[in-house]
């Protein structure tokens, strides 16, 4: 086989990095960018100001971006020997450990620079989401819950938001925290339905794991969970018929991926998890029009 195959070069090389930062598949960045979206929306009470709306959305990407190289670079040792990922390109060699670690810091740098725009609160916040993305992919060696770590990384952005636009970060902020985590814990177990048979060959833990057959039962309390903590929030914020619309919009999803994982199949349990876009658009679109700013009367 011709080598150049297995270690190319030059702009060769750009399709694995897409891969390796997850470019390539946008559902991570949808996951965090509608909590995200929740959160500017909810702090500004409407449209947020257009510097702190583009800094947010470039940081999603970026941070997105380096939790991936870092996951990766976490599993590097235990991808070969998962039917999802055994081609991943940190687990067959065709990017270095090296190349890997300097990414990371370059987009973790890259995602400094953008919040040193907001304010010095918001930085401190910060540096606690850094560790948080740093930390999770390694947490599947020592807990049953890395999926909670996970919660709280895709978390962090919601009181990092308010604390951008308010310089504070106040209780339903914390709220909408705690929803986002049971939601994340909810479908990252989805997603870890999809390996099950693999992790448990290797002695890597999730929830999914720990759960067993109670798992569709879990995710259904997770679920519920995340609905009635938004619904608190909306409660508070006095948000109106669109909000609920929505909410109950994001109900029906979770209906729908409770059918497709009732077997346990591998690629319905896929199915499932990548439906959660939608339920995190329906809750952001709800938001979004419920705060509309009214203009003669519209």
């Amino acid at each position: 086989m011709d080598r150049s195959l297995m270690h190319p070069s030059g702009l060769a090389r750009v399709p694995d990095f897409l891969h390796l930062t997850r470019l390539d598949r946008p559902i991570g960045t949808w996951l965090l960018m509608w909590p995200t979206l929740w959160a500017l929306w909810v702090a500004a009470e409407g449209l947020p100001g257009r510097r702190v709306l583009l800094i947010f959305v470039a940081g999603v990407y970026l941070m997105r971006a380096a939790g991936c190289v870092v996951n990766d670079y976490a599993d590097r040792h235990f991808d070969g020997h998962v039917k999802r990922t055994r081609n991943r390109p940190l687990a067959t060699g065709r990017i270095s450990e090296g190349e890997a670690q300097g990414l990371f810091l370059i987009l973790v740098m890259a995602a400094f620079v953008l919040v040193c725009f907001t304010n010095l609160f918001t930085v401190m916040l910060s540096v606690v989401g850094v560790v948080l993305a740093a930390i999770y992919p390694f947490m599947k060696r020592y807990t049953h819950l890395p999926q909670a770590f996970l919660g709280a990384a895709f978390s962090w952005a919601i009181p990092m938001a308010f604390g951008a636009v308010l310089g504070t970060v106040p209780p339903v902020a914390w709220l909408l925290f705690t929803a986002n985590v049971a939601w994340t814990v909810a479908y990252d177990t989805e997603y870890a339905m999809v390996d099950r048979d693999d992790d448990l060959k290797i002695g890597i833990k999730s929830t999914a794991v720990l759960f067993g057959h109670a798992d569709r039962l879990m995710i259904g309390l997770l679920q519920g969970l995340t609905l009635g903590l938004l619904a608190w929030a909306g409660g508070l914020l006095a948000l109106g018929g669109f909000f609920w619309l929505g909410l109950a919009a994001m109900a029906a999803t979770f209906v729908h991926q409770q059918v497709l994982i009732r077997h346990r199949d591998r690629d319905r349990c896929f199915q499932a998890f990548l439906n959660n876009h939608w339920s995190g658009l329906l809750v952001f679109a709800g938001i979004a029009l419920s705060l509309w700013p009214a203009v003669n009367g519209g």
